[in-house]
C-alpha cells in the first residue's frame, strides 16, 4: 500500500466532493499540509506523517471510518456496558459494527435517531455545544400545551443546571387530551427536554429524536440501523465547519 498520495486524491477519499471541487479547493488556498497551505493539486501527501487541514479541520480517508444512524427502541441505556446489567443500545440494535460508539446520550426512556461511529474528532464536534448542531423531537405530554408555554421552552426555562432554551418548538398535534409538541435543541444536556417541561407543569409521555444535524430517521423501525450515505457524512462535515468559521469570524 502506497504511503504518499496526491494531495486532490487524498481530498477526495476524504470524500470532500468530486476530484474538481478538491482542485478548487487547493487551488483557493483553503488546503494546508502541516499547518502550510499548499496550492499544487499534485502535491504528495505522506499519509504516515502529514496533518492535511481544510479551512482550519484535520480531514483522514473514510476508508477505515465507520458511520452509523440507528433507532434506540425505549428501555435502553446509550453506553458500551452498564453496570446495572440493564440493555444498552449494542444490546438490542443487533450486528451493529465492531468499535463503533454513541456520539452525545438519549436517556433509556426515549427513543429514536442515534449516530454511532469510530470518528473521535467528528463525534466531538458534533456534541460540543460550540457547534450548535441541531438536534428535533417529537414530545407526546399529558394536557394541552399552551402557545405561551410554547413561547417560554424558546425563551427559556430555569433548570438545575441552569438556563435551557430550545431553537424552535412548535405544536403539531393533539391526540385525544394530549399535545405533540416538534422541539430543537442545538445541544444534549441531560434530560433537558424532560426538566423544561416539568418546570412547565407537564409530564412527557413520549420522547423520540427524529434529526440530528442533516440525518433524519426516515423509515428505521426501532432496533434497525443503517449506515449513512455519502451525502448526510458531507452535510454533518459541513455543519461543522460552517460553524467553525461562523466562531471564528466572531
Amino acid at each position: 500500500m502506497p504511503t504518499r498520495v496526491r494531495l486532490n486524491k487524498f481530498l477526495r477519499d476524504c470524500n470532500l466532493g468530486s476530484r474538481r471541487k478538491c482542485e478548487r479547493l487547493i487551488e483557493q488556498g483553503l488546503v494546508e499540509i502541516n499547518d502550510e497551505v499548499v496550492t499544487q493539486i499534485g502535491t504528495l501527501v505522506d499519509l504516515e506523517k502529514d496533518v492535511v487541514k481544510v479551512r482550519g479541520i484535520a480531514v483522514r480517508p473514510e476508508t477505515d471510518r465507520i458511520y452509523v444512524v440507528a433507532y434506540k427502541p425505549r428501555g435502553a441505556v446509550v453506553t458500551l456496558t452498564d453496570p446495572h446489567g440493564r440493555p444498552t443500545i449494542f444490546d438490542v440494535v443487533k450486528d451493529l459494527p465492531q468499535g463503533i460508539f454513541p456520539v452525545g446520550r438519549l436517556d433509556k426512556e426515549s427513543e429514536g435517531l442515534i449516530l454511532l461511529t469510530n470518528d473521535g474528532k467528528l463525534a466531538h464536534r458534533l456534541t460540543h455545544p460550540r457547534y450548535s448542531i441541531e438536534r428535533v423531537y417529537l414530545v407526546e405530554v399529558e394536557g394541552q400545551v399552551s402557545q405561551e408555554t410554547i413561547e417560554k421552552l424558546m425563551s427559556g426555562v430555569v433548570i438545575d443546571s441552569g438556563l435551557a432554551r430550545a431553537k424552535h418548538a412548535k405544536m403539531v398535534a393533539k391526540p385525544g387530551g394530549h399535545s405533540m409538541l416538534k422541539i430543537t435543541l442545538t445541544e444534549g444536556k441531560k434530560r433537558e427536554i424532560r426538566r423544561m417541561l416539568q418546570v412547565c407543569g407537564y409530564s412527557v409521555v413520549m420522547l423520540k429524536r427524529i434529526r440530528f444535524g442533516c440525518v433524519t430517521i426516515g423509515d428505521l423501525s426501532p432496533g434497525q440501523w443503517r449506515h449513512l450515505t455519502r451525502d448526510e457524512l458531507r452535510g454533518l462535515r459541513r455543519l461543522v465547519e460552517e460553524a467553525y468559521l461562523a466562531k471564528k469570524e466572531r
